[in-house]
Protein backbone atom coordinates (compact mmCIF):
# COMPACT_ATOMS: atom_id res chain seq x y z
CA UNK A 1 0.00 0.00 0.00
CA UNK A 2 1.20 3.67 -0.49
CA UNK A 3 1.17 5.95 2.33
CA UNK A 4 2.16 9.08 3.02
CA UNK A 5 4.79 8.33 5.77
CA UNK A 6 6.02 11.27 8.71
CA UNK A 7 8.47 9.60 10.45
CA UNK A 8 9.62 12.65 12.23
CA UNK A 9 8.28 14.36 15.75
CA UNK A 10 7.94 17.60 16.58
CA UNK A 11 11.09 18.72 18.55
CA UNK A 12 9.89 20.20 22.13
CA UNK A 13 11.60 23.19 23.64
CA UNK A 14 12.16 22.13 27.20
CA UNK A 15 12.18 25.77 28.15
CA UNK A 16 8.98 26.68 26.36
CA UNK A 17 5.26 26.97 27.18
CA UNK A 18 4.94 23.33 24.88
CA UNK A 19 6.46 21.55 27.65
CA UNK A 20 4.20 22.10 29.68
CA UNK A 21 1.44 19.11 30.84
CA UNK A 22 -1.43 19.94 28.87
CA UNK A 23 -3.85 16.64 29.62
CA UNK A 24 -6.11 18.45 32.20
CA UNK A 25 -7.03 20.45 29.09
CA UNK A 26 -8.99 17.77 27.47
CA UNK A 27 -12.69 16.59 26.68
CA UNK A 28 -11.70 13.64 24.60
CA UNK A 29 -8.63 11.28 24.95
CA UNK A 30 -7.27 9.39 21.42
CA UNK A 31 -7.75 5.17 21.88
CA UNK A 32 -6.14 2.91 19.39
CA UNK A 33 -8.83 -0.04 18.41
CA UNK A 34 -8.75 -3.10 16.27
CA UNK A 35 -11.88 -3.27 13.93
CA UNK A 36 -12.59 -6.86 11.52
CA UNK A 37 -11.76 -5.93 8.52
CA UNK A 38 -14.62 -6.86 5.97
CA UNK A 39 -12.49 -9.86 4.29
CA UNK A 40 -11.81 -11.43 7.33
CA UNK A 41 -15.76 -11.16 8.02
CA UNK A 42 -16.31 -12.30 5.09
CA UNK A 43 -14.40 -15.62 4.99
CA UNK A 44 -16.20 -18.68 4.89
CA UNK A 45 -13.08 -20.66 6.51
CA UNK A 46 -12.56 -18.01 8.95
CA UNK A 47 -9.12 -16.91 7.14
CA UNK A 48 -7.08 -13.72 8.78
CA UNK A 49 -6.64 -12.36 5.82
CA UNK A 50 -5.24 -8.39 6.49
CA UNK A 51 -2.70 -10.95 8.66
CA UNK A 52 -1.15 -12.69 6.50
CA UNK A 53 -1.38 -9.54 3.86
CA UNK A 54 0.79 -7.87 6.50
CA UNK A 55 3.14 -10.84 6.19
CA UNK A 56 2.97 -10.74 2.45
CA UNK A 57 3.54 -7.49 1.77
CA UNK A 58 6.69 -6.95 3.31
CA UNK A 59 7.90 -10.29 1.28
CA UNK A 60 7.91 -12.70 4.45
CA UNK A 61 6.19 -15.25 1.84
CA UNK A 62 6.79 -18.26 4.28
CA UNK A 63 5.11 -16.00 7.72
CA UNK A 64 2.43 -15.48 5.59
CA UNK A 65 1.69 -19.08 4.62
CA UNK A 66 1.84 -19.96 8.03
CA UNK A 67 -0.39 -17.37 9.49
CA UNK A 68 -2.70 -18.08 6.51
CA UNK A 69 -2.05 -21.85 7.57
CA UNK A 70 -3.47 -21.44 11.09
CA UNK A 71 -7.11 -21.39 9.57
CA UNK A 72 -6.97 -23.32 6.04
CA UNK A 73 -4.53 -25.85 5.48
CA UNK A 74 -5.21 -25.43 1.13
CA UNK A 75 -4.26 -22.03 0.19
CA UNK A 76 -3.39 -23.70 -3.27
CA UNK A 77 -6.46 -24.89 -3.85
CA UNK A 78 -8.15 -21.68 -2.53
CA UNK A 79 -6.55 -19.67 -5.07
CA UNK A 80 -7.98 -21.32 -7.64
CA UNK A 81 -11.37 -22.63 -6.65
CA UNK A 82 -12.79 -20.03 -3.98
CA UNK A 83 -15.08 -17.93 -5.70
CA UNK A 84 -13.14 -14.92 -3.33
CA UNK A 85 -16.40 -13.24 -1.68
CA UNK A 86 -13.75 -11.68 0.29
CA UNK A 87 -12.92 -9.32 -2.56
CA UNK A 88 -16.30 -8.30 -3.12
CA UNK A 89 -16.56 -7.06 0.47
CA UNK A 90 -13.09 -5.02 0.13
CA UNK A 91 -13.26 -1.51 0.85
CA UNK A 92 -10.40 -0.73 -1.95
CA UNK A 93 -12.97 -1.86 -4.37
CA UNK A 94 -14.26 1.16 -3.10
CA UNK A 95 -11.56 3.26 -4.08
CA UNK A 96 -10.38 1.58 -7.68
CA UNK A 97 -10.94 -1.70 -7.62
CA UNK A 98 -10.27 -4.59 -4.53
CA UNK A 99 -7.14 -6.31 -3.26
CA UNK A 100 -6.38 -9.36 -5.58
CA UNK A 101 -6.57 -11.49 -2.15
CA UNK A 102 -7.83 -14.98 -3.97
CA UNK A 103 -4.05 -14.15 -6.19
CA UNK A 104 -2.12 -13.46 -3.21
CA UNK A 105 -3.34 -16.86 -1.32
CA UNK A 106 -3.07 -18.83 -4.77
CA UNK A 107 0.79 -17.09 -4.90
CA UNK A 108 1.16 -18.49 -1.15
CA UNK A 109 0.47 -21.78 -1.63
CA UNK A 110 1.92 -22.27 -4.61
CA UNK A 111 5.36 -21.23 -2.61
CA UNK A 112 5.10 -23.62 -0.49
CA UNK A 113 4.69 -26.79 -2.98
CA UNK A 114 7.55 -25.11 -4.53
CA UNK A 115 9.97 -24.34 -1.51
CA UNK A 116 8.43 -27.83 0.29
CA UNK A 117 7.26 -26.24 2.43
CA UNK A 118 5.49 -28.51 5.89
CA UNK A 119 3.67 -28.72 8.87
CA UNK A 120 5.14 -29.74 12.33
CA UNK A 121 3.34 -32.62 13.56
CA UNK A 122 2.21 -31.78 17.38
CA UNK A 123 4.37 -31.57 19.90
CA UNK A 124 2.39 -33.68 22.35
CA UNK A 125 -0.09 -36.60 21.95
CA UNK A 126 -3.49 -36.35 23.67
CA UNK A 127 -4.23 -39.41 23.61
CA UNK A 128 -7.60 -39.33 22.08
CA UNK A 129 -8.80 -40.53 18.59
CA UNK A 130 -10.92 -38.86 16.19
CA UNK A 131 -12.40 -40.73 12.93
CA UNK A 132 -13.15 -38.96 10.53
CA UNK A 133 -15.31 -40.24 7.43
CA UNK A 134 -15.27 -38.68 3.98
CA UNK A 135 -11.25 -37.01 2.64
CA UNK A 136 -12.57 -33.89 1.01
CA UNK A 137 -12.20 -30.11 1.90
CA UNK A 138 -14.24 -30.62 4.96
CA UNK A 139 -13.09 -33.67 6.44
CA UNK A 140 -8.99 -33.16 5.53
CA UNK A 141 -9.73 -29.35 6.73
CA UNK A 142 -10.62 -31.07 10.54
CA UNK A 143 -7.94 -33.24 10.26
CA UNK A 144 -5.46 -30.71 9.78
CA UNK A 145 -6.78 -29.02 12.94
CA UNK A 146 -7.57 -31.86 15.12
CA UNK A 147 -3.63 -33.15 14.16
CA UNK A 148 -2.18 -29.72 15.40
CA UNK A 149 -4.34 -30.40 19.11
CA UNK A 150 -2.34 -33.82 19.25
CA UNK A 151 -5.50 -36.00 18.60
CA UNK A 152 -4.95 -39.27 16.55
CA UNK A 153 -6.66 -38.82 13.46
CA UNK A 154 -8.21 -41.72 10.88
CA UNK A 155 -9.95 -41.05 7.67
CA UNK A 156 -11.79 -43.34 6.29
CA UNK A 157 -12.74 -42.69 2.26
CA UNK A 158 -15.07 -44.38 -0.06
CA UNK A 159 -12.84 -43.36 -2.86
CA UNK A 160 -9.48 -44.39 -4.09
CA UNK A 161 -8.05 -40.88 -3.63
CA UNK A 162 -8.28 -37.83 -1.26
CA UNK A 163 -10.00 -34.82 -2.61
CA UNK A 164 -13.28 -35.59 -2.50
CA UNK A 165 -15.76 -33.55 -4.61
CA UNK A 166 -12.54 -31.42 -5.51
CA UNK A 167 -11.08 -34.04 -7.40
CA UNK A 168 -14.67 -35.84 -8.21
CA UNK A 169 -16.33 -32.90 -8.90
CA UNK A 170 -14.00 -29.57 -10.31
CA UNK A 171 -12.06 -30.08 -13.89
CA UNK A 172 -8.40 -30.23 -14.13
CA UNK A 173 -8.48 -27.35 -16.25
CA UNK A 174 -9.43 -25.65 -12.45
CA UNK A 175 -7.83 -27.22 -10.43
CA UNK A 176 -4.18 -29.16 -11.62
CA UNK A 177 -4.06 -32.57 -9.90
CA UNK A 178 -0.25 -32.12 -8.30
CA UNK A 179 -2.01 -29.43 -6.61
CA UNK A 180 -4.43 -30.90 -4.84
CA UNK A 181 -2.67 -33.88 -4.16
CA UNK A 182 0.23 -31.69 -2.80
CA UNK A 183 -1.85 -30.41 0.10
CA UNK A 184 -3.68 -33.68 1.13
CA UNK A 185 -0.42 -35.23 1.11
CA UNK A 186 1.21 -32.30 3.34
CA UNK A 187 -1.92 -32.88 5.89
CA UNK A 188 -0.74 -36.87 5.97
CA UNK A 189 2.27 -36.51 6.60
CA UNK A 190 1.71 -34.59 9.75
CA UNK A 191 0.55 -38.23 11.19
CA UNK A 192 -2.78 -38.55 9.61
CA UNK A 193 -3.55 -41.96 9.02
CA UNK A 194 -6.02 -42.20 5.58
CA UNK A 195 -7.68 -45.64 4.50
CA UNK A 196 -8.75 -45.06 1.13
CA UNK A 197 -11.38 -47.71 -0.81
CA UNK A 198 -13.08 -47.63 2.29
CA UNK A 199 -16.93 -47.27 2.93
CA UNK A 200 -18.22 -47.02 6.28
CA UNK A 201 -21.98 -48.76 6.24
CA UNK A 202 -22.76 -47.94 9.90
CA UNK A 203 -21.07 -45.20 11.98
CA UNK A 204 -21.71 -46.07 15.24
CA UNK A 205 -20.57 -49.89 14.91
CA UNK A 206 -17.15 -48.62 13.00
CA UNK A 207 -16.76 -46.12 16.28
CA UNK A 208 -17.03 -49.03 18.28
CA UNK A 209 -14.52 -51.31 16.48
CA UNK A 210 -12.18 -48.85 15.95
CA UNK A 211 -12.46 -47.07 19.43
CA UNK A 212 -12.94 -44.00 18.50
CA UNK A 213 -13.86 -40.89 20.95
CA UNK A 214 -15.67 -38.87 18.52
CA UNK A 215 -16.32 -38.87 14.59
CA UNK A 216 -16.78 -35.91 12.01
CA UNK A 217 -19.03 -36.72 9.30
CA UNK A 218 -18.06 -35.49 5.65
CA UNK A 219 -19.65 -37.63 3.35
CA UNK A 220 -19.43 -35.40 0.12
CA UNK A 221 -22.86 -35.10 -2.26
CA UNK A 222 -21.92 -37.36 -5.07
CA UNK A 223 -25.31 -38.77 -6.00
CA UNK A 224 -26.67 -37.03 -8.86
CA UNK A 225 -30.52 -36.02 -8.59
CA UNK A 226 -32.65 -37.14 -11.50
CA UNK A 227 -35.70 -35.11 -13.86
CA UNK A 228 -38.28 -37.03 -15.13
CA UNK A 229 -37.71 -36.81 -18.70
CA UNK A 230 -39.56 -39.28 -21.23
CA UNK A 231 -37.42 -40.94 -23.40
CA UNK A 232 -36.84 -43.96 -25.20
CA UNK A 233 -34.54 -46.53 -24.84
CA UNK A 234 -31.71 -45.35 -27.61
CA UNK A 235 -31.24 -41.73 -25.76
CA UNK A 236 -28.31 -41.40 -24.26
CA UNK A 237 -28.90 -39.57 -20.84
CA UNK A 238 -25.91 -39.19 -18.33
CA UNK A 239 -25.70 -37.50 -15.09
CA UNK A 240 -22.67 -34.56 -14.80
CA UNK A 241 -21.28 -36.42 -11.62
CA UNK A 242 -20.81 -39.43 -13.31
CA UNK A 243 -19.08 -37.55 -16.28
CA UNK A 244 -16.86 -35.21 -14.15
CA UNK A 245 -15.76 -38.49 -11.89
CA UNK A 246 -15.31 -40.94 -15.50
CA UNK A 247 -12.60 -38.10 -15.74
CA UNK A 248 -10.18 -39.05 -13.41
CA UNK A 249 -10.29 -42.60 -14.98
CA UNK A 250 -8.11 -43.64 -17.85
CA UNK A 251 -11.26 -43.81 -20.25
CA UNK A 252 -12.77 -40.52 -21.09
CA UNK A 253 -16.45 -40.26 -21.13
CA UNK A 254 -17.86 -40.43 -24.84
CA UNK A 255 -20.20 -38.27 -25.05
CA UNK A 256 -20.61 -37.50 -28.88
CA UNK A 257 -20.26 -34.03 -31.17
CA UNK A 258 -23.61 -32.37 -29.47
CA UNK A 259 -23.85 -32.70 -26.30
CA UNK A 260 -26.67 -30.86 -23.71
CA UNK A 261 -26.58 -29.74 -19.91
CA UNK A 262 -29.42 -29.19 -18.44
CA UNK A 263 -28.70 -27.37 -15.40
CA UNK A 264 -27.98 -23.77 -14.59
CA UNK A 265 -25.23 -24.38 -11.79
CA UNK A 266 -21.43 -24.44 -11.83
CA UNK A 267 -21.38 -28.23 -12.28
CA UNK A 268 -23.68 -27.67 -15.90
CA UNK A 269 -20.97 -25.26 -16.89
CA UNK A 270 -18.00 -27.31 -15.70
CA UNK A 271 -19.56 -30.07 -17.90
CA UNK A 272 -20.14 -28.11 -21.20
CA UNK A 273 -17.14 -26.82 -20.73
CA UNK A 274 -15.51 -30.23 -20.55
CA UNK A 275 -17.31 -31.53 -23.32
CA UNK A 276 -16.18 -28.69 -25.69
CA UNK A 277 -12.24 -30.01 -24.42
CA UNK A 278 -13.22 -33.22 -25.13
CA UNK A 279 -13.71 -32.43 -28.57
CA UNK A 280 -18.03 -31.78 -28.85
CA UNK A 281 -18.89 -29.05 -31.90
CA UNK A 282 -21.90 -28.14 -30.02
CA UNK A 283 -22.35 -27.95 -25.72
CA UNK A 284 -25.06 -26.25 -25.25
CA UNK A 285 -26.62 -25.34 -21.87
CA UNK A 286 -30.64 -25.07 -21.55
CA UNK A 287 -31.74 -23.44 -18.19
CA UNK A 288 -35.78 -22.63 -17.37
CA UNK A 289 -34.44 -19.16 -16.29
CA UNK A 290 -32.32 -16.17 -17.58
CA UNK A 291 -28.83 -15.23 -16.82
CA UNK A 292 -30.03 -12.87 -14.22
CA UNK A 293 -31.17 -15.72 -12.24
CA UNK A 294 -28.32 -19.04 -12.71
CA UNK A 295 -26.99 -20.01 -9.64
CA UNK A 296 -23.41 -20.41 -11.74
CA UNK A 297 -21.03 -17.39 -10.91
CA UNK A 298 -20.76 -15.43 -13.53
CA UNK A 299 -17.32 -15.32 -14.56
CA UNK A 300 -17.41 -18.88 -14.69
CA UNK A 301 -20.26 -18.31 -17.21
CA UNK A 302 -18.08 -16.00 -19.35
CA UNK A 303 -15.24 -17.40 -20.10
CA UNK A 304 -17.69 -20.83 -21.05
CA UNK A 305 -19.27 -18.38 -23.35
CA UNK A 306 -15.83 -17.10 -24.53
CA UNK A 307 -14.96 -20.97 -25.21
CA UNK A 308 -18.15 -21.55 -27.39
CA UNK A 309 -20.24 -22.43 -24.75
CA UNK A 310 -23.68 -22.12 -25.79
CA UNK A 311 -26.86 -21.33 -23.34
CA UNK A 312 -30.74 -21.62 -24.07
CA UNK A 313 -32.27 -19.46 -21.77
CA UNK A 314 -35.98 -19.75 -20.53
CA UNK A 315 -36.23 -23.31 -22.08
CA UNK A 316 -36.83 -26.81 -20.71
CA UNK A 317 -36.42 -30.65 -21.69
CA UNK A 318 -39.20 -32.30 -22.11
CA UNK A 319 -38.20 -35.30 -23.95
CA UNK A 320 -35.44 -37.21 -25.35
CA UNK A 321 -35.38 -39.25 -28.53
CA UNK A 322 -32.68 -41.43 -30.03
CA UNK A 323 -30.63 -38.04 -31.31
CA UNK A 324 -32.83 -34.97 -30.26
CA UNK A 325 -34.61 -33.06 -27.73
CA UNK A 326 -37.62 -31.51 -27.57
CA UNK A 327 -37.14 -28.61 -25.92
CA UNK A 328 -40.48 -26.09 -24.68
CA UNK A 329 -39.65 -22.41 -24.50
CA UNK A 330 -40.59 -20.74 -20.80
CA UNK A 331 -41.58 -17.47 -19.48
CA UNK A 332 -41.26 -15.71 -15.68
CA UNK A 333 -44.08 -15.01 -14.06
CA UNK A 334 -44.70 -11.97 -11.42
CA UNK A 335 -42.60 -14.46 -8.52
CA UNK A 336 -39.86 -15.06 -11.16
CA UNK A 337 -40.77 -18.56 -11.75
CA UNK A 338 -40.65 -20.46 -15.05
CA UNK A 339 -43.80 -21.30 -16.49
CA UNK A 340 -44.38 -23.65 -19.79
CA UNK A 341 -45.81 -21.34 -23.19
CA UNK A 342 -46.38 -24.40 -25.46
CA UNK A 343 -44.19 -23.66 -27.83
CA UNK A 344 -41.68 -26.33 -28.45
CA UNK A 345 -38.76 -26.43 -30.49
CA UNK A 346 -36.56 -29.69 -31.43
CA UNK A 347 -32.66 -29.55 -30.53
CA UNK A 348 -29.91 -32.55 -32.51
CA UNK A 349 -27.93 -34.04 -29.53
CA UNK A 350 -25.83 -37.38 -29.51
CA UNK A 351 -26.18 -36.91 -25.24
CA UNK A 352 -27.78 -35.43 -22.39
CA UNK A 353 -26.39 -34.48 -19.24
CA UNK A 354 -28.35 -33.97 -16.17
CA UNK A 355 -26.60 -31.66 -14.04
CA UNK A 356 -29.73 -30.76 -11.64
CA UNK A 357 -27.94 -30.93 -7.92
CA UNK A 358 -26.72 -33.87 -6.23
CA UNK A 359 -27.50 -35.42 -2.70
CA UNK A 360 -25.59 -36.90 0.19
CA UNK A 361 -25.80 -40.98 1.10
CA UNK A 362 -27.18 -40.51 4.29
CA UNK A 363 -27.31 -44.51 4.89
CA UNK A 364 -24.32 -45.11 7.47
CA UNK A 365 -25.87 -43.20 9.81
CA UNK A 366 -29.14 -45.89 10.08
CA UNK A 367 -30.09 -46.55 13.87
CA UNK A 368 -28.40 -44.15 15.25
CA UNK A 369 -30.22 -42.25 18.04
CA UNK A 370 -30.47 -39.04 18.55
CA UNK A 371 -30.27 -37.40 14.65
CA UNK A 372 -32.41 -35.41 12.95
CA UNK A 373 -32.83 -35.75 9.33
CA UNK A 374 -34.14 -33.06 6.95
CA UNK A 375 -34.27 -32.12 3.81
CA UNK A 376 -31.75 -34.68 2.80
CA UNK A 377 -28.88 -33.49 4.90
CA UNK A 378 -28.13 -33.89 8.83
CA UNK A 379 -29.12 -31.05 11.03
CA UNK A 380 -25.99 -30.00 13.76
CA UNK A 381 -25.85 -27.08 16.16
CA UNK A 382 -24.59 -24.26 13.74
CA UNK A 383 -22.46 -23.20 16.91
CA UNK A 384 -20.35 -26.74 17.64
CA UNK A 385 -21.38 -28.93 14.41
CA UNK A 386 -22.23 -31.71 16.68
CA UNK A 387 -25.46 -33.65 15.65
CA UNK A 388 -28.13 -34.80 18.32
CA UNK A 389 -25.87 -37.83 19.20
CA UNK A 390 -23.31 -37.06 21.85
CA UNK A 391 -20.06 -37.12 20.23
CA UNK A 392 -20.85 -37.37 16.38
CA UNK A 393 -20.09 -34.15 14.17
CA UNK A 394 -20.93 -32.91 10.59
CA UNK A 395 -19.86 -30.73 7.83
CA UNK A 396 -19.75 -30.06 4.42
CA UNK A 397 -22.07 -30.79 2.27
CA UNK A 398 -24.32 -32.87 4.77
CA UNK A 399 -25.68 -30.22 6.95
CA UNK A 400 -27.75 -26.99 6.07
CA UNK A 401 -24.91 -24.46 4.07
CA UNK A 402 -24.26 -23.60 0.84
CA UNK A 403 -22.27 -26.07 -0.85
CA UNK A 404 -18.78 -25.20 -2.04
CA UNK A 405 -14.83 -25.98 -0.80
CA UNK A 406 -14.80 -22.94 1.08
CA UNK A 407 -17.94 -23.22 3.34
CA UNK A 408 -16.38 -26.95 3.89
CA UNK A 409 -13.11 -25.99 4.79
CA UNK A 410 -14.43 -23.72 7.40
CA UNK A 411 -16.62 -26.66 8.39
CA UNK A 412 -13.88 -28.59 9.06
CA UNK A 413 -12.09 -26.17 10.98
CA UNK A 414 -14.98 -24.75 13.96
CA UNK A 415 -15.96 -28.95 13.83
CA UNK A 416 -12.23 -29.19 15.17
CA UNK A 417 -12.24 -26.79 17.63
CA UNK A 418 -15.71 -28.38 19.48
CA UNK A 419 -14.08 -31.89 19.20
CA UNK A 420 -11.30 -31.30 20.90
CA UNK A 421 -13.25 -29.22 23.60
CA UNK A 422 -15.78 -31.85 24.11
CA UNK A 423 -12.57 -34.48 24.10
CA UNK A 424 -11.29 -31.94 26.79
CA UNK A 425 -14.57 -32.02 28.48
CA UNK A 426 -14.52 -28.80 27.89
CA UNK A 427 -17.13 -25.69 26.25
CA UNK A 428 -15.87 -23.11 23.96
CA UNK A 429 -17.88 -20.34 24.45
CA UNK A 430 -18.60 -17.58 21.72
CA UNK A 431 -15.47 -15.62 20.38
CA UNK A 432 -16.14 -11.61 20.62
CA UNK A 433 -16.08 -10.18 17.58
CA UNK A 434 -14.42 -6.97 17.01
CA UNK A 435 -16.73 -4.11 15.55
CA UNK A 436 -16.86 -3.71 11.48
CA UNK A 437 -13.86 -1.50 9.97
CA UNK A 438 -16.41 0.65 7.92
CA UNK A 439 -14.90 2.32 4.31
CA UNK A 440 -16.68 5.80 6.10
CA UNK A 441 -13.44 5.30 8.54
CA UNK A 442 -10.65 5.08 6.16
CA UNK A 443 -9.14 8.29 4.30
CA UNK A 444 -7.93 7.53 1.38
CA UNK A 445 -6.53 10.01 0.61
CA UNK A 446 -3.45 8.24 1.77
CA UNK A 447 -3.44 5.96 -1.03
CA UNK A 448 -2.44 6.36 -4.40
CA UNK A 449 -4.72 4.02 -7.64
CA UNK A 450 -3.32 1.44 -7.98
CA UNK A 451 -5.81 -0.93 -10.00
CA UNK A 452 -5.70 -4.89 -9.41
CA UNK A 453 -3.30 -7.16 -10.98
CA UNK A 454 -5.16 -9.23 -13.68
CA UNK A 455 -4.18 -12.95 -13.78
CA UNK A 456 -3.27 -13.96 -17.28
CA UNK A 457 -5.29 -16.57 -18.93
CA UNK A 458 -4.24 -19.27 -21.25
CA UNK A 459 -4.87 -18.36 -25.17
CA UNK A 460 -8.71 -19.42 -26.09
CA UNK A 461 -7.09 -22.48 -28.50
CA UNK A 462 -5.14 -24.33 -25.98
CA UNK A 463 -8.15 -23.83 -23.92
CA UNK A 464 -10.40 -25.56 -26.14
CA UNK A 465 -8.10 -28.26 -26.93
CA UNK A 466 -6.48 -29.09 -23.65
CA UNK A 467 -7.74 -29.92 -19.93
CA UNK A 468 -4.11 -27.35 -19.27
CA UNK A 469 -5.00 -24.57 -16.43
CA UNK A 470 -6.65 -21.89 -17.84
CA UNK A 471 -5.86 -18.79 -15.46
CA UNK A 472 -2.55 -18.49 -14.54
CA UNK A 473 -0.57 -17.58 -10.90
CA UNK A 474 0.80 -13.86 -10.10
CA UNK A 475 4.93 -13.62 -10.27
CA UNK A 476 6.61 -12.33 -7.35
CA UNK A 477 6.53 -8.79 -7.96
CA UNK A 478 2.82 -8.75 -8.84
CA UNK A 479 1.49 -10.84 -5.70
CA UNK A 480 3.52 -8.40 -3.83
CA UNK A 481 2.86 -4.90 -5.50
CA UNK A 482 -0.90 -6.48 -5.03
CA UNK A 483 -0.66 -7.37 -1.01
CA UNK A 484 0.75 -3.94 -0.54
CA UNK A 485 -2.61 -2.70 -1.80
CA UNK A 486 -4.33 -3.85 1.22
CA UNK A 487 -5.38 -0.50 3.30
CA UNK A 488 -5.11 -2.50 6.69
CA UNK A 489 -8.87 -1.38 7.21
CA UNK A 490 -9.58 -0.47 11.42
CA UNK A 491 -6.24 -1.66 12.54
CA UNK A 492 -3.12 -0.06 13.41
CA UNK A 493 0.19 -1.38 10.85
CA UNK A 494 2.51 1.79 12.00
CA UNK A 495 2.79 4.05 9.32
CA UNK A 496 3.86 6.52 11.93
CA UNK A 497 1.32 9.21 10.82
CA UNK A 498 0.20 9.40 14.80
CA UNK A 499 3.28 10.04 15.85
CA UNK A 500 4.34 12.04 12.90
CA UNK A 501 1.22 14.98 13.41
CA UNK A 502 0.72 15.05 17.08
CA UNK A 503 1.53 18.36 18.20
CA UNK A 504 2.22 17.66 21.74
CA UNK A 505 4.94 15.01 20.87
CA UNK A 506 2.12 12.72 23.45
CA UNK A 507 2.50 9.72 20.95
CA UNK A 508 4.95 7.06 21.67
CA UNK A 509 6.28 4.80 19.73
CA UNK A 510 7.03 1.18 21.47
CA UNK A 511 8.75 -0.84 18.51
CA UNK A 512 8.05 -3.19 15.93
CA UNK A 513 5.09 -4.82 16.03
CA UNK A 514 3.96 -2.92 19.60
CA UNK A 515 2.52 -0.11 17.67
CA UNK A 516 2.05 2.84 19.85
CA UNK A 517 0.98 4.49 23.60
CA UNK A 518 -0.33 7.74 24.46
CA UNK A 519 0.79 9.83 26.86
CA UNK A 520 -2.08 11.58 28.61
CA UNK A 521 -0.38 13.47 30.31
CA UNK A 522 0.30 15.87 27.39
CA UNK A 523 -2.55 14.98 25.04
CA UNK A 524 -5.09 17.41 24.85
CA UNK A 525 -7.52 15.60 22.99
CA UNK A 526 -7.44 17.80 19.56
CA UNK A 527 -8.23 14.27 17.78
CA UNK A 528 -5.14 15.16 14.89
CA UNK A 529 -4.14 11.59 15.26
CA UNK A 530 -7.45 10.47 14.60
CA UNK A 531 -8.65 12.35 11.58
CA UNK A 532 -4.97 11.46 10.16
CA UNK A 533 -4.96 7.78 10.58
CA UNK A 534 -5.36 6.03 7.06
CA UNK A 535 -6.72 3.12 8.18
CA UNK A 536 -9.62 4.61 11.21
CA UNK A 537 -7.46 2.51 13.98
CA UNK A 538 -8.41 5.55 16.62
CA UNK A 539 -11.08 6.98 18.27
CA UNK A 540 -11.86 9.51 20.12
CA UNK A 541 -13.35 8.86 23.37
CA UNK A 542 -15.15 11.13 26.10
CA UNK A 543 -13.16 11.17 29.10
CA UNK A 544 -16.12 10.61 31.01
CA UNK A 545 -16.13 7.11 29.83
Amino acid sequence: MTTMHKPYAITLDVGSSLANKTGSWRTQRPVYVDRLPPCNAQCPAGEDIQGWLFHAESGNYEAAWRHLTRDNPFPAIMGRVCYHSCEGACNRGKIDSAVGINSVERFLGDQAIQQGWRFEPPAQQSGKQVLIVGAGPSGMSAAYHLRRQGHGVTVMEAGPLMGGMMRFGIPKYRLPREVLDAEMQRIVDMGVTVQLGTKVADIAQTMVDGGYDAAFLAVGAHIAKRAFIPAKDSSRILDAVSVLRSMEGEDQPMLGRRVVVYGGGNTAIDVARTAKRLGATEAIIVYRRTREKMPAHDFEVEEALEEGVMVKWLSTIKQANEDQLTIEKMTLDEKGNPQPTGEFETLQADSLVLALGQDVDLSLLDGVPGLELKDGVVQVDPATMMTGHPGLFAGGDMVPAERNVTVAVGHGKKAARHIDAWLRGNALPPTPKHAPAAFERINPWYYSDAPKTVRPQLDLARRTSSFDEVQSGLTEDNALFEARRCLSCGNCFECDNCYGVCPDNAVIKLGPGQRFAINLDYCKGCGMCAAECPCGAIDMVNEDN
